[in-house]
């Protein structure tokens, strides 16, 4: 369990937004899980599609975080 961050602090932007193309790598987020910021690169090439998860909102571990087509 962690706590899903669009953005690296709250005054900069957010990684990704729904419409943004991204490449594997690219970080998309970032969890907060036992006080550690893990960055979460993307496993796909394509287009943000849809963010499922809200700014600080705590995920579980295999929750689909947003998709990329």
């Amino acid at each position: 369990m962690g706590t899903f961050y669009a953005s690296p602090s709250p005054e900069k932007p957010a990684f990704v937004k729904v419409g943004d193309t991204v490449n594997v790598g690219d970080v998309v987020c970032i969890i907060e899980s036992m006080k550690l910021m893990n960055e979460i690169n993307s496993e796909f090439s394509g287009k943000v599609a849809e963010i499922y998860a809200k700014d600080g909102q705590p995920v579980e571990y295999g929750q689909k975080l947003m998709r990329i087509e």
